[in-house]
C-alpha cells in the first residue's frame, strides 16, 4: 500500500545540511532534541537514563542561558532525570537555577551546592509546594524581605507558630507583606490581629472574633476608669489631642505608646482604645464630636466609630489595641483573687525545658515532594 504524505518520516535533510556547516554551533538543538526525545520517553530504562546522562552532561556547559533554561524546565520536574544533570543546570545560574530549584521533586546536596547560596535562591526555594515547618522556620530566620514575601505568597507554605510570628511582626513596616498574609485564608485571623489596620472590613470582624474567642478565656482586672474617661473628655473638648493621646496610654497601662488614632487609615483604633479604657458610649462619642474635626464633619465616620465601639467588650478591645500596638496593656494581670480558667492562658503550670533551636541549614539537607 503506497503510503500517506501524512505517515512519510519528517525530512531532515534541511537539519543535516546545517548540522555539516561547522560555521553553526549546532550543540544547543542537539541538546533541546534529546531533552524532548527524553522527556516523551514512554519508559525511561536504566541504559536510557545513562545514556542521556552522557550526553546532557557534555553539552550543558556548552550551551547559552536561554537554552539551559528551556532544559531545565522540561527536564526538573522529571524524577528520572539524572541529579548530575540538574547540578550542571543549577551551576548554569540565572532562569535555569530557578527552574531546577522550584520544580525539582529531590533537591539533592549537590544541586544545591552547584546552585549556591543567597537570599535570591532562599526566595525561589520558598515557594517550593513540599516545604515542611523545619524549612520555613530556617527560612524565617534569614530576614530577607524576598524570602517573606515568597513564604506569604506561597500557600502551601505552613506558616504557624514562630514563623508566623516574625512575618506578622515584619509586616506591621511592609504594605505588601501584610496583604499577602491577610490574603491568605489558611492563617488563623486572631494571629492576625497586628494587621488589623491593614485589613479589609471582613477580615477586619473576623479578627475581632477571634480575638473576642481568646480574650474569654484570659483573666482580666477591671480598673476603675471613671476618671479616666473625665480626662480625656476634658481634653478632646479643649482640642488638646496630644494631652488626649498621652492621657489614653497612661488609661490603657501603655504610656508613650503613639496612637496617632487621628490620622484617616487609623481612626478605627481611637474607638478600639476608648472601649478598652472602658469609656461609657456617651463619652465615646463626645470624643468623636470634639477631638479630631475632620471626624466631626464626617456623619459617616462618626456612626462607623461607634459601631465598632459597641461591637466588642472591653477585654477584646484591649487584647486587640495591644496586637495592634505591639504593647502589652498593664491592667491585663490578673488580681490574685480573681478566677483563673484552668486551661486558660493566664493558668499557672509547669511548662518542660525548652529543647534547643533546631535550624535545619538548606544546603544540607534532600527534601522530596510529598
Amino acid at each position: 500500500m503506497a503510503r500517506s504524505a501524512a505517515d512519510a518520516p519528517p525530512d531532515l535533510s534541511g537539519l543535516l545540511d546545517l548540522a555539516r556547516d561547522r560555521r553553526l554551533d549546532m550543540k544547543p538543538v542537539l541538546l533541546r532534541v534529546q531533552t524532548d526525545l527524553f522527556r516523551a520517553a514512554p519508559v525511561r530504562d536504566v541504559s536510557t537514563i545513562k545514556a542521556f546522562e552522557a550526553l546532557a552532561c557534555g553539552l550543558i556547559p556548552t550551551v547559552d542561558g536561554a537554552t539551559a533554561e528551556i532544559v531545565a524546565q522540561k527536564l526538573a520536574p522529571l524524577s528520572d532525570t539524572p541529579q548530575s544533570v540538574l547540578a550542571l543546570l543549577a551551576a548554569h545560574g540565572g532562569g535555569a537555577r530557578d527552574a531546577v530549584l522550584a520544580m525539582s521533586p529531590v533537591l539533592s546536596t549537590p544541586v544545591l551546592d552547584a546552585a549556591g547560596n543567597g537570599p535570591e535562591l532562599d526566595a525561589v526555594i520558598a515557594l517550593r509546594h513540599d516545604l515542611g515547618r523545619a524549612v520555613v522556620e530556617d527560612l524565617s530566620l534569614r530576614d530577607e524581605p524576598d524570602v517573606d514575601l515568597a513564604l506569604a505568597r506561597n500557600a502551601t507554605a505552613p506558616l504557624a507558630g514562630a514563623a508566623l510570628e516574625r512575618l506578622v511582626e515584619r509586616a506591621r513596616r511592609r504594605s505588601e507583606l501584610a496583604a499577602l498574609l491577610l490574603a491568605r485564608d489558611d492563617l488563623p485571623a486572631v494571629d492576625l490581629a497586628p494587621l488589623y489596620l491593614q485589613a479589609d472590613r471582613m477580615r477586619r470582624a473576623a479578627i475581632r472574633d477571634g480575638v473576642a474567642a481568646r480574650a474569654a478565656l484570659r483573666p482580666q482586672a477591671r480598673a476603675g476608669m471613671r476618671a479616666a474617661g473625665a480626662a480625656l473628655t476634658a481634653f478632646a473638648g479643649r482640642g488638646e489631642p496630644e494631652r488626649f493621646e498621652a492621657a489614653l496610654g497612661e488609661a490603657l497601662g501603655m504610656p508613650g505608646v503613639s496612637f496617632r488614632a487621628t490620622e484617616p487609615e487609623r481612626r478605627d483604633l481611637l474607638a478600639l482604645a476608648l472601649r478598652a479604657a472602658d469609656l461609657a458610649e456617651e463619652e465615646a462619642v463626645f470624643i468623636f464630636l470634639r477631638l479630631d474635626p475632620s471626624i466631626a464633619r464626617s456623619v459617616e465616620a462618626v456612626f462607623g466609630l461607634t459601631e465598632l465601639f459597641r461591637a466588642m467588650d472591653a477585654a477584646t478591645a484591649r487584647d486587640l489595641v495591644a496586637s495592634i500596638l505591639g504593647s502589652e496593656p498593664g491592667m491585663r494581670k490578673a488580681a490574685p483573687e480573681q478566677h483563673r480558667p484552668a486551661h486558660g492562658p493566664a493558668s499557672p503550670r509547669i511548662r518542660p525545658a525548652a529543647a534547643p533551636a533546631l535550624r535545619p541549614t538548606l544546603p544540607e539537607r534532600t527534601r522530596k515532594t510529598r
